[in-house]
């Protein structure tokens, strides 16, 4: 089997797991309610722009954080967000197992 192969079929066996499938339905459910997809783009956007910060190495904006806090604890008390969160988690787990797992077979040369 050449890689092409079985890369496609780990792409194939992706789109077809639990974690994925509860994330994509957990997505879905946001996407219906728009107060509470708006709500989650919020959260999201505060979160993308304190990891940013971070990796260029600057300080922590505090205001962004408690703002970031805040909004978390406001969508984590609605039951469908806290399943979003916990199948978002699930499916991120998953990918950053595969790319350890890629990751480790090739290592030998990344040194």
């Amino acid at each position: 089997m050449n890689i092409y192969d079985t890369v496609n079929k780990l792409g194939y066996e992706l789109k077809h797991c639990e974690e994925y499938l509860n994330y994509k339905k957990m997505k879905e459910e946001i996407k219906a309610q728009p107060e509470l997809e708006q709500k989650l783009e919020e959260f999201e956007k505060a979160r993308y722009e304190i990891q940013v910060s971070t990796i260029q190495g600057g300080k922590q904006d505090e205001e962004k954080a408690k703002k970031m806090q805040e909004l978390y604890v406001e969508l984590i008390a609605n039951e469908t967000m806290k399943k979003y969160f916990d199948a978002e988690l699930k499916f991120n787990v998953l990918l950053t197992d595969i790319n350890k797992i890629i990751g480790e077979a090739v290592e030998d040369v990344l040194k």
